[in-house]
């Protein structure tokens, strides 16, 4: 098999571009690394996916689907799926996260985030892409078991008691049904402020730039918002949080508030479960310990998350099998 490096270059050469242009851009928790073209008055981003590790086809599913819905997601400009290959448009620097930190408004850029999911989530059945897989209970169980099978024998020093992992996991079971009791759409999964840009001379929504779409699957509306206002690698100011929301719910006004809460609070707990459990492999196995420092954040959102009545009972397992004290970082 031919060395990586021979086959992108392969992939480059045949769509005009000098593999000497490539210049590191990003990479990410995945397998995947991104790069910089440029050559005279032209630029675009190397998507490199490796196969096994990776599969760039339902990157290229969502991709097309949100351009057909008119959001700005990157134009794909070449195409190897067997390669793992991807040529895209060029987005520019912007992301949310480093608009952040220049100083621009947080109200102006998480509210044109909230309007793109208003559009999106209007949309009803149409926002969901055919043949999407849905975001089903075993999912979201096999998600929220990294907390247990990762994380917690980190700090108990040692494997979690088969038992006891099954009374977690069928706190989730009779949990789940509960985050379902609003609308599904299209859930993009990592909707956040690193995979969020804004594009200056697009109209509207059209300005909010999409990246990072590729695990996207057809799950409860809340989903996405909770990501986005419940960061697991930036504080947001809780009144932010409530405007936000009131911003969203206005929206709609016939959704039921109350299913509403108690879905993202489901969906919150399960998602920072899985977070806390992802760092900890993340240090453990792939030798990256950099995001262990956002645990301390993430057990805050969690502990939010499980503060109230139907999610007392997850609420007490944790306090018995890692109290409050051993909520740790783990070493790296």
């Amino acid at each position: 098999m031919p060395e990586r490096d021979d086959v992108i270059g392969s992939f480059l050469a045949r769509h005009g571009w000098d593999p000497g242009s490539r210049r590191r851009l990003a990479g990410d928790a995945s397998f995947r690394r991104y790069d910089r073209l440029a050559a005279d008055h032209r630029r675009a981003v190397l998507m490199d996916a490796p196969p096994p590790q990776e599969d760039v086809r339902p990157f290229v599913h969502i991709a097309r689907h949100l351009a057909g819905l008119g959001y700005s997601a990157p134009r794909l400009l070449a195409v190897d799926a067997e390669a793992g290959l991807l040529l895209l448009e060029d987005l520019g620097d912007d992301t949310f996260t480093r608009l952040l930190a220049t100083g621009v408004a947080e109200a102006s850029l998480y509210g044109l985030a909230i309007d793109l999911l208003i559009d999106l989530h209007g949309r009803g059945a149409a926002a969901i892409p055919a043949g999407l897989a849905p975001y089903d209970d075993p999912r979201l169980l096999t998600e929220a078991l990294l907390l247990s099978d990762w994380y917690i024998p980190e700090m108990i020093g040692g494997r979690l008691p088969e038992a006891e992992r099954e009374a977690y996991a069928g706190l989730w079971r009779e949990l789940f049904p509960l985050a379902r009791a609003v609308p599904d759409s299209l859930v993009l999964r990592d909707f956040h402020v690193d995979n969020l840009m804004r594009l200056e001379g697009r109209p509207g929504i059209a300005a909010c730039g999409v990246l990072d779409f590729q695990d996207a699957v057809a799950g409860p509306l809340t989903y996405d918002l909770m990501s986005l206002l419940e960061d697991a690698r930036r504080d947001i100011d809780p009144s932010l949080v409530a405007a936000m929301r009131a911003r969203y719910l206005a929206a709609f006004p016939r959704l039921d508030a109350a299913a509403f809460d108690l879905s993202w609070r489901v969906l919150a707990a399960q998602r920072h479960a899985k977070v806390i459990g992802i760092f900890t492999r993340l240090a453990r196995r792939d030798g990256k310990p950099i995001y262990l420092q956002h645990i301390p954040r993430v057990w805050r959102l969690l502990e939010a998350a499980l503060d109230h009545p139907q999610l007392a009972g997850l609420a007490a397992w944790l306090d018995r099998v890692l109290p409050h004290g051993r909520r740790g970082v783990p070493q790296p």
